[in-house]
C-alpha cells in the first residue's frame, strides 16, 4: 500500500475504504509505517474528519489490533458503561455491582486518572490488596462466579490505540472527534459487549465543555457501537459542580459504601439509577431496592474479595487512609451556594496529590476534598463549604485560594 497516497486522499477530503483503513492500522501496529507518516495521516483526519463508516472501520481495525475477550458459549449478556470522565465521578464502583445483581455479566475494563478527572482503578486500589491486573482466564472465571470484574487494560488489548494515542498526544491531534471515538470505542468493544451505556459529561470539569459538543460526541459513539452490533444508550450529564460530595480516592470509596448501604448524595444516586435503567431490564424501583436491601453491597464485597482486596477495610477506608490535616473552607457570608466549580476543585485535588500531573506520579489515597456543598444549598456565614484533606501545610496552602475562589455564595 502506498502510504503517501492514503495521506493525500484523506488530506483532500476523500473517503478511505475499510480495507485501506485496516491495512493502515495493521501496518502501523506492526511497525511498518513510520511515526511521521501516521502523524501526517492523523493531522489530515483532524482537519478533514471521517465519515460514520470510516470511523466504524477505524474502530473495528483498532479493536482487532489486539485481543478481544472471548466467553463460553451460551454465557449471559455482557453489559458495561463508559464515562468520558468528571470530577468526583465514582459511578462505576456502584453501578457495576448493581448491574451484576441481574443475570448478566459486567466485564469492566477501566482506566486511571489523568488530569483533573479521577480513575476507577486508582479508587479501587485505595482498598488494601485490591488487584486490578487479572489475566483473561482468571477474569472470565470471576465473571462466571460473581458476574463482574473491574480491571485495567491489559498489554495485549487495542495495541494500535496505545501507539496512535502516543502520537496524537505530541502532534496536536488529541481533539479530533473521529480519533476520540475510535480510541474510546475500540477499547470498550474489545470487551465483546452486548449492551453499552455512555455517560457523556459536559461543563467546566469535563473534557467536553458544552452540551452541544457532548451531544455530538455521544451521537458519534452511539453510531459506531450500533454499526458494530452493540445495543447502545447514552446520557448527557452536567459536570459544572463535582458529582456527589467528595473528590479523592479513599473519600470517594467511602461515599460509594454509603450509597451501597442505602444512603449517599441524591445527585450521585440518581445518575447511577439513570444509567442502570438504560441497560437493565429490571424496573427502577427494584434497582433502588437493591441499593437499600444490601444486594448491591454484597456484590461489591464479593468483587473486593475476588480481586484480593481486604473487604474488612472497606467500611473504615477513611481510617485506613487518613490525611494528617483536615481544614474547612468557611463561607464568608450567609446565603445560597451559586457556584462550586468542578474544574477548580479537581485541580486542587491533583495539587494535593490525589491525582497525577504526569503519567508516572504516585497517588496519595488519603487526600482530597469532602463535605462539598451542592449548588442551591443554603449556608450560614462561617459554615464549611467543604473540608480539605491534606498531607502537608504546604500543599494545603497551595490549594486554599483555588478552593475559596471555586465556591460562590450569594
Amino acid at each position: 500500500m502506498h502510504i503517501p497516497w492514503l495521506i493525500e486522499k484523506k488530506r483532500d477530503g476523500g473517503e478511505l475504504s475499510a480495507g485501506e483503513i485496516k491495512e493502515l492500522v495493521v501496518d502501523f501496529t506492526d511497525g511498518e509505517i513510520p511515526d511521521y507518516q501516521m502523524s501526517a495521516w492523523a493531522m489530515a483526519v483532524f482537519f478533514r474528519g471521517m465519515t460514520a463508516a470510516e470511523t466504524q472501520h477505524l474502530t473495528d481495525a483498532m479493536m482487532h489490533s489486539g485481543r478481544v475477550l472471548k466467553y463460553p458459549k451460551n454465557s449471559p449478556p455482557k453489559i458495561d458503561k463508559h464515562s468520558t470522565g468528571g470530577v468526583g465521578d465514582k459511578v462505576s464502583l456502584v453501578l457495576a455491582p448493581l448491574l451484576a445483581c441481574d443475570e448478566v455479566w459486567v466485564p469492566m475494563i477501566s482506566g486511571r486518572g489523568l488530569g483533573i478527572t479521577g480513575g476507577t482503578l486508582d479508587k479501587l486500589e485505595s482498598i488494601p490488596g485490591f488487584n486490578v491486573n487479572l489475566d483473561e482466564k482468571r477474569a472470565i472465571k470471576q465473571l462466571d462466579q460473581i458476574g463482574l470484574f473491574v480491571i485495567g487494560q491489559t498489554a495485549d488489548i487495542c495495541l494500535a490505540d496505545k501507539k496512535l494515542y502516543a502520537l496524537r498526544d505530541v502532534t496536536g491531534t488529541v481533539p479530533s472527534q473521529p480519533l476520540i471515538v475510535a480510541s474510546i470505542m475500540s477499547k470498550k468493544l474489545a470487551e465483546n459487549l452486548d449492551r453499552l451505556v455512555l455517560d457523556v459529561k459536559f461543563g467546566s470539569g469535563a473534557f467536553m465543555k458544552t452540551h452541544a459538543e457532548a451531544k455530538q460526541l455521544a451521537a458519534a459513539m452511539t453510531s459506531v457501537g450500533e454499526r458494530m452490533g452493540v445495543k447502545m444508550a447514552h446520557l448527557l450529564s452536567p459536570m459544572d459542580e463535582p458529582l456527589g460530595c467528595t473528590v479523592g480516592n479513599a473519600l470517594e470509596v467511602a461515599e460509594c459504601v454509603e450509597i451501597l448501604e442505602g444512603g449517599g448524595p441524591s445527585d450521585l444516586v440518581k445518575l447511577i439509577l439513570d444509567l442502570a435503567e438504560k441497560v437493565s431490564a429490571t424496573p427502577r424501583t427494584q434497582l433502588e431496592r437493591r441499593l437499600r436491601d444490601g444486594s448491591a453491597w454484597k456484590k461489591f464485597v464479593s468483587l473486593v474479595y475476588a480481586q484480593d482486596g481486604d473487604a474488612t477495610a472497606i467500611e473504615n477506608i477513611t481510617e485506613v487512609h487518613r490525611a494528617p490535616i483536615v481544614r474547612p473552607v468557611p463561607a464568608k457570608k450567609s446565603g445560597t451556594v451559586k457556584k462550586m466549580d468542578a474544574e477548580s476543585i479537581g485541580r486542587a485535588s491533583v495539587f494535593l496529590g490525589g491525582g497525577r500531573q504526569k503519567a508516572g506520579d504516585t497517588i496519595d489515597f488519603a487526600v482530597g476534598i469532602s463535605g462539598i456543598k451542592k449548588i442551591g444549598e443554603k449556608v450560614e456565614r462561617g459554615e464549611p463549604l467543604m473540608l480539605v484533606h491534606a498531607r502537608t501545610d504546604t500543599s494545603l496552602a497551595s490549594v486554599l485560594p483555588l478552593l475559596t475562589k471555586a465556591a460562590q455564595v450569594d
